[in-house]
């Protein structure tokens, strides 16, 4: 008995120990994790907020959000938080579920009569949750060209019915494809139900309550905020302000403007289940909607991971969920040109993370690295170095997408003196769902552009045979193309389908969803 005590003590003894050498990151580590990041992964600025057990523990700016101006980055500075907006969108479908003015299983078309899918089983069935969990049997980022880049014409009401020209890659309700225009459809069925716009809704019914004052949805606030972040790209090597993307449409796929300071709040009703205010009284959605959201509703493949002891992975109602270390995490992302944004909520231990950037492709690495290295430190699990090793990971990826990118123009440049027909190709073309485009002469450069997306214009050059490589005006993004053409048996071009040149191309240009057929 004496020596099984005496050995329970020192094993207790040498467990504090270890525990002790796996402390939560102080402050002071935070912020210098933070620069080193913003050096080695080439970002202009970052905003980082951490909460635990109901309190705002470390909250800060850091660099600069705009390497023009040099304005320091604050808490208190607004990002355009993208794909995070979806959970914004799957709570206000709950505020209207918990008030009776929905279900969740309702069919779509009973709030829209319009809407229309690929087939009449899946348009008569699709329901509420099937527009939050990417499983409509399209494929990924179908339809996202209405409106990246931004600047395109086109409208909710043409969301609506675009999907019955796309074809399913598999059944419904049974795959994984992230989609963003479903969200869309999602936002006005809050409009409809609830008799106001999705601003709107989210601005009285959620931002107030919650007093998340420097936060709105959309562009019609732009000019009156003074602290927000610039974009910024490294396409060039060097980190290089852009444009701001203009949301247009898409508030409910991604459209809102934040901060860390406002975002520590949003955190907190969620890791509260729906509870906030003084003795978390008052509810914003119910427990029985906060853990609907965070239920699986699409299984993903679980990933190994010895180091996080994963036994599952999904994704619920606006938040992707896994375990780690035996602990449910409710996490997303969120990506526009030149902003990346994580949210990361670990229930089991009331924590949750939020880091905020401005600058593309570095601010992906950046939030991934410092919200792991802040994970990691609770989990109890020792020092991974996430910075070098996204360091790592992102120079080999640049270094072999420029590899690729430069055979294909080094190609192109071998080939200029390839005389082409170019009159073969001249004409106008149209998309079933994209609309049209027109191949025309400018100057003496081919040239191709978009009727409904204006950005999608410029240049083509001769590649192989019957395609052409695409320099797009637009460059805020990597999203240069390839256009094959088909021609007749006169040998005038008929059709051309294309696809994006990059390997690192977002998934959003979906090239690949078009068939375009000559009109004229």
């Amino acid at each position: 008995m004496k020596t099984t005590t005496k050995i329970t003590v020192l094993s207790i003894a040498f467990l504090f120990t270890s525990l002790q050498g796996y402390s939560q990151l102080t402050s002071s580590r935070i912020d210098s994790l933070m620069e080193e990041a913003l050096v080695k992964l080439k970002v202009a600025g970052a905003a980082i907020a951490i909460v635990k057990d109901g309190k705002v523990i470390h909250q800060k700016g850091y660099g600069l959000s705009s390497m023009e101006t040099k304005r320091p980055t604050t808490e208190f500075t607004n990002f355009q938080i993208a794909s995070n907006s979806k959970a914004f969108t799957t709570a206000a479908l709950a505020i209207l579920v918990d008030e009776g003015k929905l279900k969740w299983d309702d069919e779509v078309k009973k709030y829209l009569p319009e809407f229309k899918m690929y087939n009449e089983y899946v348009t008569e069935n699709f329901n509420i949750v099937d527009l939050l969990t990417h499983r409509s049997g399209l494929g990924l980022g179908a339809g996202d060209l209405t409106f990246i880049p931004d600047g395109a014409d086109f409208t909710v009401k043409d969301i609506a019915t675009i999907f019955q020209h796309f074809k399913p890659v598999s059944a419904f309700r049974i795959k994984y494809n992230y989609d963003n225009l479903l969200y869309i459809i999602a936002g006005e069925i809050i409009a409809r139900v609830s008799k106001m716009s999705f601003e709107e809704f989210i601005k009285k019914r959620i931002f107030q309550p919650l007093k998340m004052n420097n936060s709105f949805v959309g562009d019609s606030m732009i000019h009156q905020i003074t602290d927000l972040a610039r974009p910024h790209s490294t396409a060039t090597g060097t980190i290089k302000a852009i444009n701001r993307f203009n949301i247009g449409m898409i508030s409910p796929a991604g459209g809102i403007y934040s901060n860390v300071s406002d975002m520590s709040k949003w955190m907190m009703v969620q890791l509260n289940k729906g509870k906030y205010g003084d003795g978390l009284q008052t509810s914003l959605f119910s427990a029985a909607n906060s853990s609907k959201m965070w239920t699986i509703q699409t299984v993903l493949p679980n990933y190994v991971s010895e180091r996080y002891n994963t036994h599952f992975n999904g994704y619920g109602l606006g938040w992707q969920l896994n375990d780690m270390r035996g602990n449910l995490v409710a996490m997303h992302t969120g990506g526009l040109p030149g902003m990346l944004s994580q949210v990361t909520l670990v229930p089991d231990l009331n924590l949750g993370v939020v880091v905020l950037t401005n600058t593309e492709s570095g601010g992906g690495s950046l939030t991934f690295a410092l919200s792991r290295a802040i994970l990691d430190s609770y989990f109890g699990l020792d020092d991974a170095k996430w910075i070098d090793n996204r360091a790592r990971n992102l120079a080999a990826n640049t270094n072999k997408v420029n590899d690729v990118e430069e055979k294909i123009w080094e190609k192109v440049d071998s080939v200029k003196t390839t005389k082409v027909k170019n009159d073969k190709y001249i004409g106008l073309y149209e998309d079933k769902w994209f609309g049209q485009m027109e191949v025309l002469m400018k100057g003496k450069q081919l040239w191709i552009k978009s009727l409904r997306s204006p950005k999608l214009n410029g240049p083509m050059y001769f590649y192989d045979a019957n395609t052409f490589a695409i320099k797009w005006e637009y460059q805020d993004m990597n999203c240069d193309a390839f256009a094959t053409f088909t021609l007749n048996e006169k040998g005038k071009a008929e059709s051309f389908i294309m696809k994006g040149i990059s390997p690192a191309i977002d998934f959003s240009f979906d090239f690949g969803d078009l068939n375009l057929k000559r009109v004229k």
